[in-house]
């Protein structure tokens, strides 16, 4: 079952807010990125990092999903374990709207720290003032 285009616009729309926020600075990006991808009723959040062995081939790792519960008009989260296979975000296994989704997966980040504070040490509204610079010249996904 595929996406309708309203969904696809709102899925668009909530994305471009997500990465607006919480997308590293343009200066690790080439360390590290993010990006998401629509497969049928499935929208995947990844990070975007240099491989391991080939620094010069990018690999993405996902961090969390959401499907598309047309029945219900819900969307089921779940997020991947080390063993590389999806689980129930037990938390909060459903949500009603795709912005609800980015905004779990936002304060999630939030609560465990991640992506809060650059490595160079900067603070959040030093960041906040690169995005909002970067914002201006570049378009999101």
């Amino acid at each position: 079952m595929a996406l309708t285009k309203e969904q696809i616009k709102e899925i668009e729309q909530a994305s471009a807010k997500y990465m607006y926020y919480h997308r590293p600075p343009l200066e690790v990006r080439d360390q590290l990125d993010f990006g998401y991808r629509i497969e049928d009723q499935n929208v995947y959040l990844f990070e975007i990092r240099p491989r391991w062995d080939k620094p010069e081939e990018k690999t993405e790792t996902p961090v969390a999903k959401t499907t598309y519960i047309k029945s219900k008009d819900l969307w089921k989260i779940y997020w991947m374990r080390g063993n590389l296979k999806w689980y129930h975000y037990e938390p909060v296994p459903f949500v009603k709207t795709i912005s609800d989704f980015f905004d779990l997966v936002a304060a999630d980040e939030d609560k465990t720290g991640r992506k809060s504070i650059n490595s160079a040490g900067d603070s959040r509204q030093s960041i906040d003032n690169r995005r909002n610079d970067d914002y201006k010249s570049h378009h999101y996904q």
